[in-house]
Formats: C-alpha cells, sequence, structure tokens
C-alpha cells in the first residue's frame, strides 16, 4: 500500500516509547466516610463571585453538602457548621481558597527523549492543583496510557484523571488512505477504550470519515492542523466535519485567509526545519482578515454554531516572542531534570528547540501574532464559545504544572477575567471533555476534586507557582507567598507541596549521578564532569 507525503513526513509523531511507568501510592489520606473541609473561601467555576466563609462536607469521594456558615470577619457559630462525628476527618483552611480541581487539555505524560518519568510529570501536575488532564496522542503507547488511566481512577498511584485521545493511525500496521480503514481504525481504538482521538491532518476523504465515524461513536476529538495538510482542511472545515476542539491555533488563520489561500511561504521553506517553521508560523495571523471585519465574525460565528472548542496553549510558544524569559524562568534551577534542559537546548534534531539563530525581529514578529491570536480567542469567548486551559510541556522551555499557570497568566493578558480564567481552567475543560457532570465546578453529587490555597489566586495569579510570589512584609523582609497547600483528588487529600518536594529529591539526585549543572545555551565552564548544555 502507497505511503502518503502526509504519513511519511508525521512517522516521527507516531513513534512512541514507553517512559517509566509511575509508582504505587504512599502519598496523601483518604478518602474518609465523612471529610470536613473548614472555612474556606470558594471561588468556584459557575460564574458567582467568592463566597465564604464555607464548609465543604465530603463523603469517600463525592460533595455530600456545601454550607455558608458565617461572614468574613466574624466569629463563625459553631452551631451553624456540619457536625464531625467520631471518625470524621476536619481540615481546618481557615481563610485559604479553594477552587474545583484544574483540568489541562494538553497535557503529555513526560517523554523518552525528554528523560521525564511519569511519577515526576505526574507530582508535578498535582502539586499545581491539576486533577484531570487529555493525553492528546497517547505518546507513551495506549496500553500504557490506558493503564495509567485505570491506575490513577483506583487511586493506586498519584496522578490526575488521564484521558486518552490516541494519534489518529497510532498503531496501524499500514498507512489509512481510505475512508473505510479510517472508519475501521476509528472503531478499533474505541473497542480498545480510547476516550477520542488526536489528528494531524489527513488527506481530506479520510479525514472526514475517520471524524464522522468518531461522532457517531459518542467520542470526541482534538487536532493540531500541521502545515502539511491545513491547506485542505482548515480548522472550519474540520469542525464542520465533526472535530470537537483545536489545539494551538494552526488552522484558524487559514480559515480566516480573504485575500490568499495559502500561507506566505519564502522560497527556501522547509518544514523539516523548524526554525523556519516557526519563524514563518510567527507571521500567519498577519496574513489573516483584519480584526473585528467581516470574515473575522463570520468564522468565529460558524464556530460557535457549532460548539467548538478553543485550546490555545498560549505559554508554550511563548519562548518565541520572549526567549531569554522562558529559558530563565526561576523553576529550572530546582525543577528541571538534566535530561530535560539538554532536550531543551537548541538542537536541529529535537522537536521544539529551534533557536538556530532566534533574535529580535522573530520576537517582535510573534509579539504581534499573539495581540491578534489573544483578541480572536477573548471575543470568542466573550461570544459565548468555550475556551479551555492546556499546557502541552515537556518542548520550548515550559515544565509540567509551572507551565499550566503560566497559561492561566496569559488567558488573563488576553482580556479574561480572574473568574473567566478559573472557568477554563475548570469547568469548560469538563464540558470539553463530556466530565462536566462529574467535575468542574464545586457542587453536590459532584466529585470531590479541590484546589486549595493560602493566597486570593484572583488577585495573583501568580500566587498559584509551585515556588510562589514574592511579598515584602510589613518588617521590610522579602518572603515567598502562595503555592498550591492542598490538592483533592476523589477526595484524597493531598500535601502539595510535599509532592513538589518530592520532585525536587528527583531532580537533585539525577544531577547529583551527573554531576550536572544548568548552564544556558552556549556558555560553557570547564571542571571535571561539569556539563552544560
Amino acid at each position: 500500500m502507497k505511503k502518503t507525503l502526509f504519513t511519511l513526513l508525521l512517522a516521527p509523531f507516531l513513534v512512541f516509547s514507553q517512559i517509566k511507568d509511575a509508582p504505587n501510592r504512599t502519598e496523601g489520606d483518604g478518602p474518609y466516610n465523612k471529610l470536613i473541609i473548614r472555612g474556606v473561601t470558594l471561588v468556584n467555576s459557575t460564574g458567582a463571585p467568592p463566597v465564604g466563609p464555607v464548609d465543604i462536607v465530603v463523603e469517600k469521594n463525592r460533595i455530600k453538602e456545601i454550607k455558608q456558615v458565617g461572614y468574613p470577619g466574624v466569629p463563625i457559630d459553631p452551631k451553624r457548621r456540619p457536625k464531625a462525628e467520631a471518625g470524621d476527618k476536619e481540615l481546618d483552611c481557615t481563610g485559604m481558597y479553594l477552587t474545583p480541581g484544574f483540568v489541562d487539555m494538553h497535557g503529555h505524560i513526560g517523554g523518552s527523549s525528554q528523560g521525564t518519568p511519569s511519577e515526576y510529570v505526574f507530582k508535578l501536575w498535582m502539586g499545581h492543583g491539576i486533577t484531570t488532564i487529555r493525553d492528546p496522542s497517547a505518546g507513551n503507547g495506549l496500553d500504557w496510557t490506558l493503564k495509567h488511566k485505570q491506575k490513577s481512577l483506583k487511586n493506586e498511584i498519584v496522578a490526575p484523571r488521564i484521558l486518552a485521545y490516541t494519534a489518529f493511525g497510532m498503531g496501524s500496521d499500514t498507512p489509512i488512505t481510505t475512508p473505510e480503514q479510517a472508519k475501521e481504525w476509528v472503531r478499533n481504538n474505541a473497542k480498545k477504550g480510547a476516550d477520542g482521538i488526536k489528528f494531524f491532518g489527513a488527506e481530506p476523504d479520510v479525514f472526514r470519515a475517520a471524524l464522522g465515524e468518531n461522532k457517531l461513536l459518542g467520542l470526541r476529538s482534538a487536532c493540531h492542523h500541521a502545515q502539511l495538510e491545513v491547506a485542505r482542511m482548515n480548522v472550519l472545515a474540520t469542525a464542520k466535519a465533526g472535530l470537537t476542539s483545536m489545539e494551538h491555533w494552526y488552522g484558524l488563520p487559514e480559515a480566516l485567509f480573504d485575500e490568499r489561500t495559502l500561507q506566505n511561504y519564502p522560497a527556501d521553506y522547509n518544514y523539516n526545519n523548524e526554525q523556519h517553521r516557526f519563524e514563518e508560523a510567527g507571521k500567519l495571523w498577519k496574513q489573516a482578515a483584519e480584526p473585528g471585519s467581516e470574515k473575522w465574525y463570520k468564522v468565529m460565528d460558524e464556530l460557535l454554531k457549532l460548539d467548538f472548542t478553543l485550546d490555545p496553549t498560549f505559554n508554550i510558544y511563548e519562548a518565541n516572542r520572549e526567549l531569554m524569559l522562558a529559558r530563565r524562568a526561576e523553576w529550572h534551577d530546582e525543577y528541571t531534570l538534566p535530561s530535560l534542559w539538554r532536550f531543551y537546548g537548541p538542537s536541529r534534531i529535537s522537536h521544539g528547540s529551534y533557536w538556530l539563530n532566534w533574535g529580535t525581529e522573530q520576537e517582535i514578529q510573534w509579539k504581534e501574532n499573539y495581540r491578534i491570536w489573544m483578541r480572536f480567542v477573548n471575543e470568542y469567548k466573550n461570544k459565548g464559545g468555550r475556551v479551555t486551559t492546556g499546557s502541552d510541556s515537556g518542548f520550548i522551555y515550559q515544565l509540567y504544572g509551572f507551565a499550566y499557570i503560566r497559561e492561566l497568566e496569559l488567558l488573563r493578558e488576553a482580556g479574561f477575567h480572574p473568574l473567566e480564567v478559573i472557568r477554563a481552567a475548570t469547568i469548560k475543560g469538563a464540558e470539553a471533555l463530556g466530565m462536566d457532570k462529574e467535575i468542574g465546578s464545586v457542587e453536590v453529587g459532584k466529585l470531590a476534586d479541590f484546589a486549595i490555597m493560602e493566597e486570593n489566586p484572583l488577585a495573583n495569579l501568580k500566587t498559584l507557582y509551585g515556588t510562589g510570589a514574592i511579598k515584602v512584609n510589613d518588617k521590610n523582609e522579602v518572603i515567598r507567598v502562595g503555592g498550591v497547600k492542598y490538592t483533592v483528588k476523589d477526595g484524597i487529600v493531598y500535601d502539595a507541596k510535599k509532592l513538589l518536594e518530592d520532585v525536587k529529591a528527583i531532580v537533585k539526585k539525577a544531577k547529583e549521578e551527573e554531576n550536572y549543572e544548568i548552564l544556558q545555551p552556549g556558555i560553557k565552564r570547564t571542571g571535571e564532569g561539569k556539563l552544560g548544555n
């Protein structure tokens, strides 16, 4: 059977190798017959403003009661509070803030190229309050991903809930070149237990057949509209064919073209040269219809009618507009593994390491790219469209957990109110996954998934970072505040800061074994065993 240009060039994305299994869980307390979380201010995802103090009662893994127990600044009358019986667990969170557990819609579970074990990835996520992730492409293989999905559901490992979106064509012995082959693969994918499909593109008849069959089976889908196929099916075409969500933004400017039909590729462009690919991508939004134009709103309105989901992953391209900011982020020192740091460094081979000659001109272009891109996303949200929060960590200097919090900040930059940011991070992701009856908001009957923090995230999203935020106290001392204090998943209470300490220990051990020191690209130091990039 013939191999198409697309399947040949996409082959590297479909080659999977497994990372080490997550160890059995020893962390976390519960679930309890009854857990009472006392005295929090609830920052929910329903559009309601913060309210507190509130006591939340959890029985095993379900929310049983949410009770307002008083008023700010006034002692709470014990008679108003839900009663605890012998054997019940009470968690004193007086003055703290509680949100639903966060949903990462673009969560790769490490990778052999990056040398990132699953325990490292899972604890970085859970340490930042992330209790559900969508794995787009099941990069460690579907069997591995489904095994860990089940272990997470049973709480045998420390990990968020996992939804496996298999890469289209994954596991097929031959390229999929006909609609019937596409339908058969989709049916088999569903039988294996996958939650959906991740596409990069395909020949139009094959793509439409796969999307149609997937929709018929009631499964959901995501797509990174790669340049190799986007000219034949952009976001509007795939959404009409049944795609339920898009990743990043590829395919959206192409749907907005009104003075051209193709991206303005230079004559020497080569897709496999990633500096070419990402440098030219930074010029793409300027080639689309003028913001606010008739074409701009026509495409937006059509996507809205289709109930289509945008998962922008602003953070993963931030280095394109501020390379030094991304690679000098303070968490790299203690939380980035040596193998991952090497993977990030400039390379003609490693995906997302395209810093061959990146400078001011490229960053300026990408800043303008962001300005237009953010406007579309914010307007889409304002018109009732679903926008979710995904990180795509493990590439381009973006670290699991930390990158997710940066995504929240970038949604804020795009124009989202802080409450809209929390909504994108919780209930909107749950809706996109078809799980909003179970997770995504703090409501009676739903699963007990929470992030609890001592600082108000609405006032400063930076306080959600595991490294905290800088503050000067009344004694003129510089202190660190914030970080998630407790992550509650399925009624099990985790010490989020302890999970991050475990990650630091993993990184410290790896550095000691290699006698490794993180150095910035191009900087070399002499000394026995000292390794740079």
